[in-house]
């Protein structure tokens, strides 16, 4: 934001600290009228013909702005994606523990990416992979859904799973 004497324009559209419109004028007049109020002459919108300005306490200007700032980015939530890996001869326990820790992920509200990699001659039977990627999604479907089906890439194949929305706020 250009303020004061970095304003470079001939002539001015001013507006006052109460909102009033002072009309057209040129930058020394609109300097010597916010220097006259003590505030700063800060531009506003550069693209408008003739540019707006407005007299303001800049400072106090950038103190709220960044206030609001804060409390913008307290009130996001950041998404994580977690990463599960398996092979397509995973044993029914291991199954299940990873399951297991899915489903608390999805609980926390990440995402979390299965993947299973083929090795070798497993490449043949990747059938096998998206079955138990099936069984897996099948497994979370309570706090989860799948974004798309299971696809492979290159040597692993991979599912997405988002957790469902709740719709109750803690």
């Amino acid at each position: 934001m250009q303020v004061n004497h970095d304003i470079r324009d001939r002539e001015v559209r001013v507006i006052a600290p109460d909102g009033k419109q002072l009309g057209v004028m040129s930058t020394k007049d609109a300097l010597r009228y916010a220097q006259e109020a003590q505030l700063d002459l800060v531009k506003i919108a550069p693209d408008a013909k003739p540019p707006v300005c407005k007299i303001m306490d800049f400072g106090k200007y950038k103190y709220e702005q960044s206030k609001r700032d804060k409390e913008a980015r307290k009130k996001q939530k950041i998404i994580n994606i977690k990463e599960i890996r398996m092979n397509p001869t995973i044993d029914e326990h291991d199954f299940q523990v990873r399951l297991k820790n899915a489903i608390k992920f999805l609980q926390d509200g990440d995402k979390v990416k299965v993947s299973i990699k083929f090795r070798g001659r497993q490449m043949t039977h990747t059938k096998l992979g998206e079955e138990v990627l099936n069984k897996f999604v099948e497994g979370v479907k309570d706090y989860g859904f799948a974004e798309k089906e299971p696809k492979m890439e290159g040597r692993n194949m991979v599912v997405v799973i988002s957790p469902k929305e709740t719709t109750e706020k803690e």
